[in-house]
């Protein structure tokens, strides 16, 4: 089975992308302060398609950490809805959720779903997730999804998520690790829309491939009892995350033009040549691992 990876030496070929794609300059004034991803509308439709595609593997992951009625956690980097309503479940009734996000818009699309599905006790506020100005040790359980793997310095965020958590309270993420696609049978338009998704992707110095990372950092924050779990799936026609990395590398079309890595002529062909094989039933499509994490902070003795 052909896979879609960036060279053919694997993981070193992958990091040194990664590394080359970090190094160009001139495109983002202050690379800590942006989203790998960008801003716009179809990035905002598919993180509320991502919700209900690893709706099932949050549950997996907020089934290892201890959450119950009256509890309170937060949802870092929530988007327009997150995991809101998982934990919502989980923490009523009683409970407290506060899901924050530093896009505005978002916040605004959050709010409105919260309202709209009539979740008491949530409350969504726009801050950002490396500082953010809330009372330390005053949740239960800290989560975030996508989030590390799209921010520069993620141990900056990490450390932001220990500190907000209880002594004896659990921090748990959910990040992707992209270095794997699979895709059969082969066609190099996949490593096309790969290669230029590691490359705009990481222009600011956010890691592709921190799913694997997620043990180390845990242990460095200082967190015990630190769990692992990775999950990856095909996709079947149908399946909104079928067409994930076209539709990735579509969210970040103006990054990959500002950067001079395709024009928009060879971004239309990519993108129609994708999903006219992806229409194909009997095209196996495997896209990235998904690496879930959760580790408890020390209770004070």
């Amino acid at each position: 089975m052909a896979e879609s990876k960036l060279g053919a030496s694997g993981a070193a070929a992958a990091e040194a992308l990664v590394q080359d794609a970090a190094s160009t300059g001139g495109c983002v004034i202050d690379p800590n302060a942006v989203y790998s991803l960008g801003s716009s509308s179809g990035e905002s439709e598919r993180l509320q398609r991502q919700a209900e595609e690893l709706a099932s593997e949050s549950e997996a992951l907020l089934d290892q950490v201890e959450l119950g009625p009256g509890d309170s956690a937060i949802d870092l980097g929530c988007g327009p809805r997150g995991v809101l309503e998982l934990l919502h479940r989980r923490v009523s009734p009683g409970g407290r959720v506060v899901g924050l996000d530093s896009d505005p818009a978002h916040v605004e699309m959050a709010a409105e779903f919260v309202s709209k599905r009539r979740l008491d006790g949530v409350e969504v506020v726009t801050a950002d997730a490396r500082k953010t100005g809330l009372q330390e040790d005053s949740f239960d359980v800290v989560h975030a999804r996508t989030l590390l793997i799209n921010v520069p310095e993620p141990e900056k965020v990490l450390v932001e998520m220990v500190r907000l958590t209880r002594p004896g309270g659990w921090v748990a993420s959910l990040e992707p690790d992209c270095e794997h696609s699979i895709y059969y049978p082969h066609h190099p338009v996949f490593d096309r829309l790969h290669e230029l998704f590691i490359t705009a992707f990481s222009r600011n110095g956010a890691d592709p491939l921190i799913g694997r990372r997620l043990g180390e950092l845990y242990r460095q924050a200082g967190l015990e009892d630190v769990g692992i779990d990775v999950r990856s799936a095909a996709y079947p026609l149908g399946q909104s995350r079928r067409t994930v990395i076209a539709d990735l590398v579509r969210a970040m079309r103006p990054q990959i033009l500002a950067l001079g890595a395709a024009d928009e002529r060879e971004l239309d062909e990519l993108d129609a040549t994708a999903r006219r094989r992806l229409d194909n039933p009997e095209v196996v499509a495997v896209n990235h691992m998904r690496f879930l994490a959760w580790g408890r902070k020390p209770a004070i003795v």
